[in-house]
């Protein structure tokens, strides 16, 4: 029952946090309704989620806030959001006046950003993938290699890597027949996942992941992606989260587009229909003190694209999770009928 209570007061206090943005105390929670316990019992689940690392107390005299395991474990609990009718009829009819697969990108992003109050990200539809049917790897000296890609629909796709050195014979044609196996019949979403599984072999290559990189790019198409952003805007909006200093490095990162679109594309290995990366998981320093919520959209269910709203890890989790589910979802009929 300690346990139920204690993951019922973190979540209070995710939520006090969220809509007030002041650290929240024992009074403030036993004055609500929801727990129906004393201030004391309360002060003793704060002290044991402050021990477990998932709230902290900003001030001495300051009640808690709640850390990026904190909102970690909260989010890991949220049951599956719906979002609103009225925000379900929004997006149809925003989005179903759109006249061509562009203004349809341009209106999500926009819509997408006015939902969550959050940036907003949308790829582009990766509309030529497909799966990979055969791999080469070919010599080019002795300390370089062409990796050829031949995709199901014929297209081939080529790139130059660097081997670092000189690498036995022997060494080269198992990485050749050993990339084969990880890639062929996989499609660019599960060719990720079994290539990074490659790739952590123990006593892997050291040009392993050079490898798989062009073998994942080839299978996108050899095109660079592009994706559009909106509500920029929305991280120096009052309480966002942000010191003004700190803005400008996360809008630098947003525009490395290379950096962002890894990120994304990690995030839907995860195989779940959304997913959620808070502060330091991002594993991107100008990125430690936001939240990324992104899922992948694409015909059929194969989700070969992807958006998501990026804010501050002081975040509407179920609204931002809900909207960003919804919209990847029309986007995915969308698509479909392309």
């Amino acid at each position: 029952m300690s346990e139920e209570r204690r993951r019922a007061v973190l979540h209070a206090i995710v939520e006090g946090y969220v809509s007030t943005s002041e650290p929240v105390g024992s009074r403030a929670l036993a004055a609500s309704s929801v727990l129906g316990v004393s201030s004391a019992t309360i002060r003793n689940d704060m002290a044991a989620l402050e021990e477990d690392g998932l709230i902290a107390q900003p001030h001495t005299s300051a009640g808690r806030i709640p850390t990026d395991a904190g909102y970690r474990s909260f989010v890991d609990h949220l049951a599956a959001s719906a979002l609103q009718d009225p925000h379900k009829r929004a997006i149809q009819t925003f989005l179903s006046d759109a006249v061509d697969l562009n203004d349809v990108v341009e209106r999500s992003v926009r819509l997408l950003s006015q939902l969550t109050r959050q940036v907003a990200v949308v790829q582009y539809p990766s509309l030529r993938e497909s799966a990979v049917r055969r791999v080469e790897l070919v010599r080019i000296g002795t300390d370089r290699a062409l990796v050829v890609v031949v995709s199901a629909d014929a297209r081939v796709e080529q790139s130059t890597i660097s081997l670092g050195g000189e690498t036995p014979d022997e060494e080269f044609e198992r990485v050749a027949r050993e990339i084969n196996e990880a890639s062929v019949g996989h499609t660019p979403a599960a060719l990720q996942r079994s290539l990074d599984g490659w790739v952590a072999r123990p006593s892997q290559v050291a040009w392993a992941q050079s490898v798989a990189d062009a073998v994942v790019a080839a299978a996108r198409g050899g095109t660079v992606e592009r994706v559009v952003f909106a509500g920029a805007a929305n991280l120096a909006r009052a309480g966002a989260g942000f010191e003004s200093d700190a803005i400008g490095s996360v809008l630098d990162a947003l525009e490395e587009q290379v950096v962002l679109l890894r990120l994304l594309h990690e995030m839907a290995a995860d195989g779940h229909d959304i997913a959620v990366r808070i502060g330091a998981e991002t594993k991107n320093e100008a990125l430690a003190r936001t939240s990324i919520v992104a899922a992948g959209y694409g015909p059929g269910g194969d989700a070969t694209s992807l958006l998501g709203a990026l804010g501050p890890t002081r975040m509407d989790y179920p609204g931002t999770m809900a909207a960003v589910r919804a919209v990847a979802r029309y986007l995915s009929r969308v698509v479909e009928n392309e």
